[in-house]
C-alpha cells in the first residue's frame, strides 16, 4: 500500500471513529433528555405520550389520596388541574397547597403515573421553570376571565 492510501485510510478511520462516537453520545443525551412541562401545556397536547417528562405546580388542596403506598394527588397551575398517581415513598416536605414537581409518564389513557416526586425545599424556593409557568398561567387565566 502506498503512503497516500495509508494516509487516507487512517484519516476516513479517524472521521469514522470521530462519527460513531458522536452519535452514541447524542442518543445518550436525547434518551436522557427530561423537559418540563405545566398542567396548562399538558392539558392543550404540548406533552409527549409515553415518554418521560416533568410537570410541576402546586398540590391541590384536598386533592391527596392515599392507599397504602400509592398515592393520587392533583398538581394545579392555578389555570388547569392534571391528575397524578404515584406508588413509593413521598418527600417529607410534599404536602397540599406546596409546590412540587413528578416525573414521569403520561398514558394513552391521559393519566400520569410518576416515578418520582420532588417537593420544594423551603418556604420561598420554587424551579424558576415552574414559577414562570405558573406566572403565565395565572395571567392567561386573569386575561381570559377580564374578557
Amino acid at each position: 500500500m502506498k503512503p497516500r492510501h495509508k494516509r487516507a485510510a487512517i484519516i476516513v478511520g479517524g472521521l469514522a471513529a470521530v462519527g460513531i462516537a458522536s452519535y452514541l453520545v447524542l442518543n445518550a443525551f436525547r434518551s436522557n433528555l427530561v423537559f418540563f412541562f405545566t398542567p396548562t401545556q399538558v392539558a392543550s397536547g404540548e406533552a409527549p405520550v409515553n415518554r418521560t417528562f416533568r410537570v410541576g405546580g402546586m398540590v391541590k388542596v384536598g386533592s391527596v389520596k392515599r392507599d397504602n403506598l400509592t398515592v393520587a394527588f392533583v398538581v394545579t397551575d392555578t389555570a388547569k388541574d392534571m391528575g397524578v398517581s404515584y406508588t413509593g415513598i413521598l418527600p417529607d416536605l410534599f404536602r397540599e397547597g406546596k409546590g412540587v414537581v413528578a416525573q414521569g409518564k403520561l398514558g394513552a389513557d391521559g393519566k400520569f403515573t410518576a416515578s418520582e416526586v420532588l417537593a420544594k425545599h423551603d418556604e420561598n424556593y420554587m424551579p424558576p421553570e415552574a414559577q414562570a409557568a405558573m406566572d403565565q398561567a395565572q395571567a392567561q387565566k386573569t386575561i381570559k376571565t377580564l374578557k
